[in-house]
C-alpha cells in the first residue's frame, strides 16, 4: 500500500535528520583528537618557550662572560658579581667539595682516571652546596680553575697597589704570597682541609702539618701594579718523607713565561713539634691529585733549584741583628710564615745593591722553625765564584750572595740562602 505524500516527505526529513547527526557526530569524533593533540602541542609549545628563555640567559651569560676575556682582572671581578645570579656557580669558581665515595663499573674505568671520577663526584656535590646556597662566595669570585686532567690548577691574580715596592713592581714578598695561595686554593678544590695547609683527613686526625723545607723561586720579570698574572701550580710525591709543589708564572695578557718556583714540605707532627715520615694512608690520599709522571718547573740538567747552599760562617760583611717575628708574621701552624724569612734575608744586604739591581733568584733551606718571641740575626756576604764566602772573584753583572739567618740567643741556625741578582731595566 503506498504511503501518501505527506508521509514519504516526513520520513525522508527524518533519515536526512538522522544521516546529518551520524556525520556530524563522527566529523566531531574526528576533530577532538585533533584538538586534543592542539592543546598537547600548545603545552609543548610553551615548555620549548621556557627551555628557549632559560637558553637565551645562559646564552646572555657566556657572551657576558666572553667578553671578560678581553678585560683586566678588576673588570672581571666586577663582571662576574653582576652577572651571577643567587646561589649559581660561574665559569672560574669552585664549590666547598667534601670526601666522597666512588664507584663505577669496570667499562667505565677504562674511559675514566680515578682522580676524574673523584673530582666529577665531588663537582656534583660542590654544585649542590652551590645551589642550596651553601657554597662559598670567595670561591665562587675566584678566578681559578683545575685542569682538564684534574691534575694541575690555575689561577689568575691582580697585582695591588699594596703590593709593589719603590719601583711600582711586585716585590718577592709579594710572589711568594701569591705562590702559597694558589696552593692553598689548589689544595682546597680537590678536597684538602680549609683549617690548614693541605692537609688531609688522615692527617688532620693525626694532628700532622706540613712545614716547609726548601723554596727556591726564579723572576725573569717583575710584573707592575694593576698587571695580571696566571700562576699554574701542582703537586707531587718527594721521597718518604715529604712532597713537593711547582709553580709557572705568566704575564696573562702576553702569555710570556715571567718566573718559575719550586718547594718542598715535610711533615711534622703538630703536637711535638717533630718531623714525621709520610704514612701510607697519606699517601694515597695526596698522591690520587699528582700527576703520574714527574712533572717539573725546572727540567733542565743541572739547574739552580738543585744546588747546595754552603752555610754563612762568621764574620759576614753585612748583618741586621735583633730582628723579631710581629704577631701578622705567625700562620695557621703557630710559627712564623715561610714568607718572612725572605723579607728578613732582604733586611741584610747592602744598599747599593738595592738601588742598582733586582732579585732575580733567591734559594731558602729552612732548618728550624722560628717562634714569636725569638730574637733573630740576618747576616748576608758575597759569595765568591768558587763558592766560598768572601768579596774576592764575584761578578758584577750577575752578583751573589749567601745569607743566614740564626738565633741571636744561642747561634742556632735558622735558615740558609743564596740570592743572585741583576741590573734593574732602564725606565
Amino acid at each position: 500500500m503506498c504511503k501518501p505524500q505527506w508521509q514519504l516527505e516526513t520520513l525522508a526529513i527524518s533519515l536526512s535528520s538522522s544521516a546529518i547527526y551520524h556525520k556530524t557526530s563522527v566529523i566531531s569524533t574526528k576533530i577532538s583528537p585533533v584538538r586534543h593533540k592542539r592543546k598537547k602541542q600548545i603545552k609543548v609549545s610553551k615548555e620549548l618557550k621556557l627551555r628557549f628563555s632559560s637558553l637565551l640567559s645562559e646564552e646572555k651569560r657566556e657572551a657576558e662572560m666572553l667578553k671578560l676575556s678581553s678585560c683586566n682582572a678588576a673588570d672581571q671581578i666586577q663582571a662576574l658579581a653582576q652577572c651571577r645570579f643567587p646561589g649559581s656557580p660561574g665559569p672560574f669558581s669552585f664549590c666547598p667539595r667534601s670526601p666522597v665515595s666512588v664507584s663505577f663499573s669496570p667499562a667505565s674505568r677504562l674511559n675514566l682516571t680515578l682522580v676524574q671520577a673523584v673530582l666529577s663526584a665531588q663537582q656534583q656535590a660542590g654544585t649542590e652546596l652551590v645551589e642550596s646556597g651553601s657554597g662559598s662566595f670567595a670561591q665562587r669570585l675566584r678566578l681559578g680553575s683545575l685542569t682538564e686532567d684534574g691534575l694541575s690548577y690555575k689561577e689568575k691574580f691582580i697585582v695591588r697597589c699594596y703590593e709593589v715596592g719603590i719601583n711600582k713592581t711586585a716585590t718577592v714578598e709579594t710572589i711568594a704570597n701569591l705562590l702559597q695561595e694558589v696552593g692553598s686554593n689548589h689544595a682546597q678544590s680537590v678536597g684538602f682541609s680549609t683549617d690548614g695547609f693541605a692537609t688531609t683527613k688522615t692527617m688532620r686526625e693525626l694532628h700532622l702539618i706540613w712545614v716547609t723545607a726548601r723554596m727556591h723561586i726564579e723572576i725573569y720579570k717583575y710584573p707592575a701594579w694593576s698587571d695580571v698574572i696566571e700562576i699554574e701550580t701542582w703537586c707531587q710525591s718527594e721521597g718518604r718523607i715529604g712532597t713537593r709543589r711547582d709553580w709557572i708564572l705568566k704575564d696573562s695578557a702576553t702569555g710570556e713565561v715571567i718566573g718559575r718556583a719550586t718547594g718542598k714540605w715535610v711533615m711534622m707532627n703538630q703536637d711535638t713539634r717533630r718531623l714525621q715520615k709520610v704514612s701510607d694512608d697519606v699517601r694515597e690520599e695526596h698522591l690520587i691529585f699528582c700527576p703520574r709522571k714527574p712533572k717539573l718547573a725546572f727540567p733542565e740538567a743541572n739547574n739552580k733549584s738543585l744546588k747546595k747552599i754552603p752555610k754563612l760562617e762568621d764574620p759576614a760583611l753585612h748583618s741586621r741583628l735583633g730582628l723579631m717575628p710581629r704577631r701578622v708574621d705567625l700562620d695557621m701552624n703557630q710559627h712564623v710564615n715561610y714568607v718572612t724569612y725572605i723579607g728578613w734575608v732582604m733586611e741584610s744586604m747592602p744598599q747599593e745593591i738595592i738601588d742598582t739591581h733586582e732579585l732575580q733568584t733567591i734559594t731558602l733551606d729552612y732548618r728550624r722553625e722560628c717562634q714569636r718571641g725569638d730574637v733573630v740575626d740576618s747576616l748576608t756576604s758575597p759569595e765568591s765564584i768558587g763558592g766560598t764566602n768572601g768579596s774576592a772573584g764575584t761578578r758584577e753583572d750577575y752578583p751573589t750572595f749567601l745569607h743566614l739567618l740564626r738565633f741571636s740567643s744561642d747561634g742556632q741556625e735558622i735558615n740558609r740562602g743564596r740570592t743572585e741578582w741583576r741590573k734593574k731595566p732602564a725606565r
